[in-house]
């Protein structure tokens, strides 16, 4: 009985040792995430509630270099630090004093490009892998920064929402493909669902009997999501469709043009600009739209369309982005070049001929498999940097 207790306590103590040693910490350098507005806020935060869910993570650090609003609720297992929100030298001293703290941590998330030198630093202080996140533009060519550019060349792995953002990042670091992981965004779909027009909404911008194109974004006037391309063919989509409206949803610096353009083509009643609209009523705007239009140029996947799509709303992307990665090739929605009119028009025109409903083969963006996907990376991520 003894010798039998003995080996089990031995046993045990193996066992423990092994668990202890598969569960990690994580700290993760970002710009925004919970209280932040738009595409990479939206990735980030995913990112950071999928993190937590890992079954063997014990806890998730986020340092945020901006926190636009007030947030109260955060995943189990998260702790944000936003002392370092009031300027770089804040942030840097912020993210120093954590890890100072404490600096058992088993791996470097590094949210954005621009902030890839504090984490390439923290890679050599604390000789854990670094695994950087790339979304679009930001990443498809050299950064004016060289330092930014010597330290992603020594990351140990990177994450891209996109097959195309992934391309065009390893044309200019020449890093390794086998350190590249693609990890597309992922779609609420028990938040975004189809559903009537919104009454209120409707009587608002006076939508009763009108047909619908709608593009919600950033209107910044270094983005090109197209708007200007569904201005300039709204007077040649109306004569096929008297009753059309076209609703810009977003703020930006490229506002007021766009409304002094909209005003010189004398469409005024046909464009309406609805400015920022809070996360939690995006869903019954996109469902306000007959058509969802976007003939972008520069989006690394543009998540967007996934949440029109959720809401049974027809989408037209470009096929010149990431954005065909959105509509898989265009197997989800249509595809048309942004840089020819008439294949914006017949696409714009195609989708408004469509049934509403949720396109079959969406759920390939569902929670589920961006949590699967994520958790496959860090184990193995976490993994190759052991045992190198």
């Amino acid at each position: 009985m003894k010798g039998d207790y003995a080996v089990g306590q031995k046993w045990c103590i193996k066992l423990f040792i092994k668990h202890n040693r598969l569960q990690v910490r994580i700290i993760v350098l970002l710009t925004d995430a919970f209280g932040g507005n738009g595409g990479i806020a939206l990735f980030n935060r995913n990112l950071l509630t999928v993190l937590c869910e890992h079954p063997c993570c014990t806890q998730v650090v986020a340092i945020p270099r901006l926190a636009p609003k007030p947030y109260n609720v955060l995943p189990d297992k998260l702790t944000c630090i936003t002392k370092g929100i009031r300027g770089k030298m804040k942030y840097f001293v912020t993210v120093l004093q954590t890890v100072m703290r404490c600096r058992n941590f088993d791996l470097i998330i590094c949210g954005h490009i621009h902030l890839i030198p504090i984490a390439y630093f923290l890679r050599l202080w604390l000789q854990r892998p670094l695994l950087l996140t790339i979304h679009g533009i930001e990443a498809w060519q050299p950064s004016q920064n060289k330092i930014v550019n010597l330290c992603i060349r020594k990351i140990d792995a990177f994450i891209s929402v996109s097959r195309l953002s992934k391309k065009r990042f390893l044309k200019w670091t020449h890093i390794a493909d086998k350190k590249g992981f693609i990890l597309p965004n992922a779609v609420a779909i028990d938040k975004f669902t189809p559903g009537p027009k919104n009454e209120t909404l409707l009587k608002r911008y006076g939508l009763q009997e009108k047909r619908v194109l709608m593009t919600l974004g950033w209107l910044r006037s270094n983005e090109d999501k197209g708007f200007d391309k569904v201005i300039d063919l709204l007077s040649k989509l109306s004569r096929k469709i008297d009753n059309l409206v076209y609703i810009i949803v977003g703020e930006g610096d490229d506002k007021s043009r766009l409304m002094e353009k909209v005003k010189c083509l004398d469409i005024t009643d046909r464009v309406i600009f609805t400015g920022f609209i809070p996360e939690s009523q995006k869903a019954d705007y996109y469902r306000l739209a007959d058509a969802y239009v976007m003939p972008s140029y520069g989006e690394g996947f543009g998540f967007v369309f996934l949440e029109a799509m959720a809401c049974g709303i027809p989408v037209v992307a470009s096929k010149a982005d990431g954005s065909r990665e959105a509509v898989v090739n265009g197997k989800l929605g249509i595809l048309v070049d942004p840089d020819n009119p008439d294949d914006i028009k017949t696409g714009i025109l195609n989708a408004l001929k469509r049934p509403k409903g949720v396109p079959e083969g969406l759920e390939y963006f569902s929670f589920q498999n961006f949590t699967q996907r994520l958790h496959a990376i860090v184990d193995n991520v976490i993994k190759t940097g052991r045992n190198r």
